[in-house]
């Protein structure tokens, strides 16, 4: 991604409560989610996009869009008063989808969660606290799946960290609905690259652009993990927030069935400078989403 895109979206207030009404009765009881690797390679790719989680007033109704737009295979999780789904590829397990009642009177959007790669999740709480960051949800350890915690930065944009009991999944292409990016929208993308270099051992790349924002690649192991672009200065959302990308073969397509779907096109396709094009979509209750075209022959690679 290198170009900023916008949305009108949660107020970041809004969105850190719906995200802890959402983990602190989950961190309360502790229950198993499905391992992120079958192989138990225990191999740890720091900062990569590993899971994501929604945050929706209505289950079913997301269920529904997200299998229809992407073809993702649903299993439905109930632990006491909790309404959860686990979103499949493949059989390779992805996203979680959570229940969230948002109270009446409230602005009424969900939002997804981004989960970043830990080989330590309470080393990276520490770091990340140190470093400004305000702790949102603890770190908390699920069977078969690992530990993780939520974290706003100190720009208060909202993630979460994840230490594997399985090991992460491997440094492959994404599959088509699989996710391929992760994007940091900030008004300051300096301060940001300095934090997420200190809590994920990033190398941080500028790019060259002449829209006039500043776009920072941020890569581990070798391959390009996420990015960071600049906020423009008369956008109305003037809060930091991450955008998480699914892999797409068409995104033209994609974006006509998400309206058939009930969904909403916040930024319509337009062609990236890897090649392919991009868009961003909302969910017919409000969560963004981002798709991206993705072609064999592109690379990954960190920037040289």
């Amino acid at each position: 991604m290198t170009r900023s895109m916008t949305l009108r979206a949660v107020h970041l207030p809004l969105l850190a409560s719906i995200l802890l009404m959402t983990w602190r009765p989950l961190c309360a009881e502790p229950w198993a989610l499905p391992p992120l690797s079958d192989g138990a390679s225990r191999e740890h790719l720091q900062g990569k996009i590993v899971w994501a989680d929604l945050v929706t007033p209505n289950l079913a109704g997301a269920q529904v869009f997200y299998t229809g737009l992407f073809g993702w295979v649903m299993r439905d999780v109930h632990v006491g008063d909790t309404e959860y789904a686990v979103a499949s590829v493949d059989g390779r397990p992805i996203a979680g989808l959570v229940q969230r009642t948002i109270p009446a009177g409230e602005q009424k959007q969900s939002h997804w969660l981004n989960f970043l790669a830990v080989r330590d999740a309470d080393v990276a709480v520490r770091t990340a606290a140190a470093d400004g960051a305000k702790v949102l949800s603890k770190p908390t350890t699920y069977g078969g799946r690992g530990r993780q915690a939520v974290i706003a930065g100190p720009d208060g944009a909202v993630f979460a960290v994840l230490a594997s009991t399985s090991g992460d999944p491997g440094d492959f292409l994404a599959a088509p609905g699989e996710w391929i990016w992760s994007a940091l929208l900030t008004q300051d993308p300096d301060g940001a690259a300095k934090f997420y270099q200190s809590v994920f051992g990033y190398d941080a790349f500028d790019l060259p652009s002449d829209d006039g924002l500043q776009h920072v690649i941020l890569s581990s192991q070798d391959y390009a993990r996420a990015g960071i672009n600049s906020l423009p200065k008369d956008t109305y959302h003037r809060h930091a927030h991450w955008l998480n990308f699914i892999r797409v073969d068409d995104a033209t397509a994609t974006a006509a069935k998400a309206v058939a779907l009930g969904g909403k096109i916040l930024v319509a396709p337009r062609l990236d400078r890897h090649g392919g094009h991009i868009a961003l979509l909302a969910d017919p209750y409000g969560a963004p989403v981002g798709i991206m075209e993705w072609t064999a022959t592109d690379s990954q690679t960190e920037p040289k």
